[in-house]
């Protein structure tokens, strides 16, 4: 997820930074960020005030979603999917959620809700999956336990 979280700034959208990490049988296999397609615009370059339009449903014109990028990457280069599991700093929306299930991702961790994020009542991308039988689990990251001091510190002498 800290890949995730990184790639994410790499991301041009002004409204939203997303980033995802395609993984299988412990590798990366692929990665992704919001953002336009490649050779058009980069929305902060671009509306730096506003980000591009908005479409029908107020969703970016332009934007593609860090974890179909991730995907068509992985596509792109003939890159096995079926199987894999997908880390992504922001819940799938239904429409990414239903990309996820077609192309046979089993696992999916994400950070952040997409539905607090758009102010939706539920994350209808992640109960789309899981009534499909993708595992899905809102990640968390592990609490320090016992000893809290930092290894291998060097103590300087006065």
């Amino acid at each position: 997820m800290n890949l995730a979280s990184s790639l994410a700034l790499r991301s041009h959208c002004v409204r939203k930074q997303v980033g995802a990490v395609l993984t299988r049988d412990t590798r990366i296999i692929s990665l992704g960020y919001n953002g336009p397609p490649a050779g058009t615009h980069n929305c902060d370059e671009e509306w730096p005030e506003t980000g591009c339009e908005k479409d029908r449903k107020g969703s970016c014109y332009l934007a593609l979603h860090a974890e179909a990028n991730a995907i068509l990457y992985a596509a792109k280069n003939k890159t096995e999917i079926d199987g894999s599991t997908l880390y992504v700093t922001l819940s799938p929306c239904l429409a990414c959620a239903r990309i996820i299930y077609s192309v046979g991702i089993r696992k999916v961790f994400f950070r952040d809700s997409y539905a607090d994020y758009k102010g939706i009542a539920s994350d209808e991308g992640v109960e789309f999956l899981r009534k499909f039988g993708v595992d899905v689990e809102r990640y968390e990251p592990a609490v320090p336990t016992g000893n809290t001091e930092q290894p291998f510190t060097t103590k300087l002498n006065d």
